[in-house]
């Protein structure tokens, strides 16, 4: 592929997770080796990465991402009831609603779970400019992605276990001084391949100079 083609069809994948195919431990470390090109704040790269493929702990995790799961689908905020009065977007969230709500019945079972995290020293989040502590993180745990997408693995961007953060850390054995990021899923995909996704056009949402 072509980095524009990389960039434009790397789409989440919640309902084409291949369940039964195995993924090598060797694939995963390729791809994070590579993720770990990616800037920093300050180049501290306080980045750990948290690879879960034992079943009983997959298991664990898929349960806390469940519940996490089902309390969001039941929200005003879930994706199926966003846009219900607009009948180009209304068919699309409902999709995705439905793919989210089958990646809850499923976490358990996907063959890898990447579990970004960092590492703060103080063992706790300081107050203030989260967008830089996450900064430091988020395009490292993107380029992972990237790279899984080249390789045929798919993968989604969730957060929504971090409800129960101290849960999940528990079952991880987490560090106090070890923060959650995200948790992607990872397995190869089935069927065809993907194609870029419709976006609102650029003019609404770009400003120059000023708002």
């Amino acid at each position: 592929m072509t980095p524009d083609e990389l960039l434009t069809t790397t789409r989440s994948v919640r309902k084409r997770l291949d369940l039964d195919r195995p993924v090598s431990r060797e694939l995963i470390e390729e791809c994070l080796t590579l993720a770990l090109q990616a800037p920093s704040g300050s180049n501290r790269q306080t980045w750990q990465w948290l690879v879960v493929t034992d079943s009983a702990q997959r298991a664990a995790v898929g349960a806390v991402y469940k519940r996490a799961c089902d309390a969001y689908l039941e929200s005003a905020g879930a994706a199926g009831r966003l846009f219900a009065d607009d009948p180009r977007r209304s068919p699309v969230q409902q999709r995705v609603h439905d793919s989210v709500a089958h990646l809850a019945d499923h976490m358990g079972q996907v063959p890898v779970l990447v579990i970004p995290c960092l590492r703060v020293g103080s063992g706790r989040l300081p107050e203030g400019n989260q967008a830089g502590l996450w900064g430091s993180v988020l395009p490292a745990a993107w380029s992972f992605m990237l790279a899984a997408r080249s390789r045929g693995l798919g993968t989604a961007w969730t957060t929504l276990h971090l409800a129960y953060e101290k849960e999940v850390a528990d079952i991880l054995s987490l560090p106090e001084d070890v923060f959650q990021a995200a948790l992607i899923p990872v397995a190869y995909y089935t069927g065809d391949g993907f194609r870029p996704a419709p976006r609102e056009p650029l003019a609404s949402v770009l400003h120059y100079d000023r708002w």
